[in-house]
């Protein structure tokens, strides 16, 4: 029996793919803004439901390009420890100091109501991630960040396709960042994805991430953050198929509810506000002990979970000084990842939750 891995990416037919490499040989272009790019951007915004969107090569270099588009180059940017690595990575990479606030043990996002305790006269901007496409108390952060005059930007690589109350999740923040990775739901092989809600600000980003110059008139620091038609070409099969990844790994996810029921902790998803996109299954075990010897028995019949996120990242070993975030600490330790995939069988999800709760008794 093939081994049941965390996540596997979803392939488009070939034909399906086959019609836009004809384009590109016809075209002869094969990246530098060309028409298959301009074609995704454009279903983007529309599928999103947003007015500036900018396709990028990876959701990490979103980040940076993000900070950079805002004017962010000293100082502190507030942000979860409970994440994936790349986003305490873009802060750091752009020599600014990320300041840690600690998670709401029930969304597992930043908790609100402990961030305005951790601006200083140094503090830029607000990170906060959109964890496991969970949103974050958009409403709180906005308020905050007006009254002390900050920057959000708002990590949603895990949130492409969540709506909140009736509206893309990507819409709020001064900007959001999708990532198109692979390993995501909706992926363009590689790539990222930046949203903007003004023009001036998108006129900067669209100058940013192609060196900042518009034919032979540079007007900014840039940087080649562009994709290639390919990966366009990829983006444009698989908005064929997002409706139904989304509807398959929701029959995958529901079937996990009923078969764990109580018996592991779920993060809360309220929905009563929130369309989901089912980017992940965490579940939360008791302890890291027990979390272990779910994993070990899961491993031995070749089922691959995922420790994730793990660590937290307040814990880094090469950050500057330490910061304490005691819940993100905590969950960071017994949280995991079961498998969820559009094509999972549903007898391999039995057999997945089979495994887990004999592991618990």
């Amino acid at each position: 029996m093939a081994r049941i891995n965390v996540t596997k990416t979803f392939i488009p037919p070939m034909e399906e793919y086959r019609e836009y490499l004809y384009k590109i040989w016809s075209s002869g272009q094969l990246t530098n803004q060309g028409p298959l790019l301009h074609e995704f951007e454009s279903k983007a915004k529309e599928y999103l439901g947003v007015d500036y969107f900018h396709f990028v090569t990876s959701g990490t270099v979103a980040l940076q390009v993000a900070l950079r588009g805002l004017g962010i180059n000293n100082g502190e940017v507030i942000t979860t420890p409970f994440s994936y690595v790349a986003t305490t990575s873009a802060i750091l990479w752009e020599k600014l100091n990320p300041i840690f606030v600690d998670i709401d043990p029930n969304t597992l996002c930043i908790d609100a109501d402990k961030i305005e305790a951790a601006i200083t006269t140094d503090t830029k901007a607000i990170m906060p991630v959109h964890v496991f496409g969970i949103p974050c108390d958009i409403d709180k952060i906005k308020v905050i960040a007006q009254k002390h005059n900050l920057k959000v930007i708002y990590d949603a690589a895990h949130a492409f396709g969540v709506k909140y109350r009736g509206g893309s999740l990507a819409k709020h923040g001064d900007i959001s960042v999708l990532s198109f990775h692979a390993t995501k739901l909706f992926h363009t092989i590689e790539g990222g994805g930046i949203i903007v809600n003004d023009k001036k600000l998108s006129e900067t980003i669209e100058l940013m991430k192609r060196f900042g110059h518009q034919n032979d008139d540079h007007y900014l620091l840039g940087i080649n953050a562009k994709p290639s038609e390919f990966q366009a070409a990829m983006g444009l099969c698989n908005f064929n198929h997002i409706d139904s990844i989304i509807e398959q790994r929701k029959v995958v996810a529901e079937l996990y509810d009923r078969l764990l029921g109580a018996r592991v902790e779920r993060p809360e998803i309220a929905s009563d506000r929130i369309e989901y996109n089912y980017a992940y299954y965490p579940i939360i075990l008791k302890s890291e002990e027990e979390l272990l010897k779910v994993v070990s028995s899961l491993e031995e019949k070749d089922v691959s979970p995922r420790r994730y996120f793990y660590p937290s990242l307040n814990t880094l070993p090469y950050l500057k000084k330490q910061q304490h975030c005691p819940i993100s600490e905590d969950v960071a330790r017994r949280i995991l990842c079961l498998p969820l995939y559009s094509d999972l069988a549903l007898n391999d999800v039995e057999k997945i939750s089979k495994i887990i709760l004999e592991s618990l008794i």
